[in-house]
């Protein structure tokens, strides 16, 4: 059964996005997995979720619960076994980068423009500005060895939001960077989605993550997934991952994933 805790002693949320319709809607979704010689192998099983456009939601459970296999439903990259699903454009970035070592991080930005139709001239001009604003100004020609773990992911990004598709689906975004960096791509991304609301659903293993980005923060039960528990993290933005209410909200999600 689905958990929706609520914790008390905090308002409404601070400059958050204002939820006027169903960006992404799952009812009911089972995803299963055909193996040779054995049963299927269940991924997701009665998945029932709604995400208001402009929210973050993030995703958090056990290795092989289905999360990633949650994000790429979203994505159009498969179909449900069963139930309906209705929703927005969306893009996946994935777990790596997946930058392409031949081309400069402008170039990479601006790809998903370049599968559109559009001239690489048309393409870097408009990548140019969001890779400015992502704090990669003077580091438009390097190649992707030239780069950082945080300015790769940076330049992911960049290409994910340039794809133009309203709802963005991010997958472990900082999960092979080192705990510093990690920490510092947390506190970029949260300033970029408050400054520019977008409707995401995030995936980590990182619970902290998940309560310092996210408007909600669902828990997957081990395969296959089900929503255990749901928390509204109702605190003001920016946060601080040594808010009391933060730390309870983060005590309640790991009792869940217990």
């Amino acid at each position: 059964m689905q958990t929706r805790l609520e914790p008390p002693g905090r308002g409404a949320l601070g400059p958050g996005p204002r939820r006027v319709r169903s960006a992404v809607r799952l009812e009911g979704v089972a995803r299963s997995f055909a193996r040779p010689g054995a049963p299927p192998l269940p991924a997701l099983e009665r998945i029932t979720l709604e995400v208001a456009a402009g929210e973050i939601v993030a995703v958090v459970g056990p290795s092989g619960a289905g999360k990633t296999t949650l994000l790429e439903l979203v994505c159009r990259l498969q179909a449900p076994d069963a139930g309906t699903l209705r929703a927005d454009p969306a893009a996946l970035m994935p777990q790596r980068d997946l930058l392409l070592p031949w081309l400069d991080a402008l170039d990479n930005a601006g790809l998903a423009l370049r599968l559109a139709g559009r001239s690489r001239a048309d393409a870097r001009r408009i990548a140019a500005p969001t890779l400015a604003a992502l704090g990669l100004a003077g580091f438009e020609g390097r190649r992707p060895p030239e780069l950082s773990g945080g300015m790769r992911q940076r330049v992911a990004f960049a290409r994910t939001v340039l794809s133009g598709r309203p709802v963005l689906c991010l997958d472990e975004p900082f999960g092979a960077l080192d705990a510093i960096t990690r920490m510092e791509l947390q506190a970029w991304l949260e300033a970029v989605l408050l400054a520019q609301p977008r409707t995401v659903l995030l995936v980590t293993h990182d619970v902290e993550e998940a309560i310092v980005l996210a408007d909600r923060v669902l828990v997957l039960s081990p395969r296959p997934g089900r929503i255990l528990a749901e928390l509204a993290v109702a605190a003001p933005r920016p946060r601080s991952r040594t808010d009391p209410f933060l730390v309870d909200l983060r005590e309640q999600a790991l009792e869940a994933l217990r």
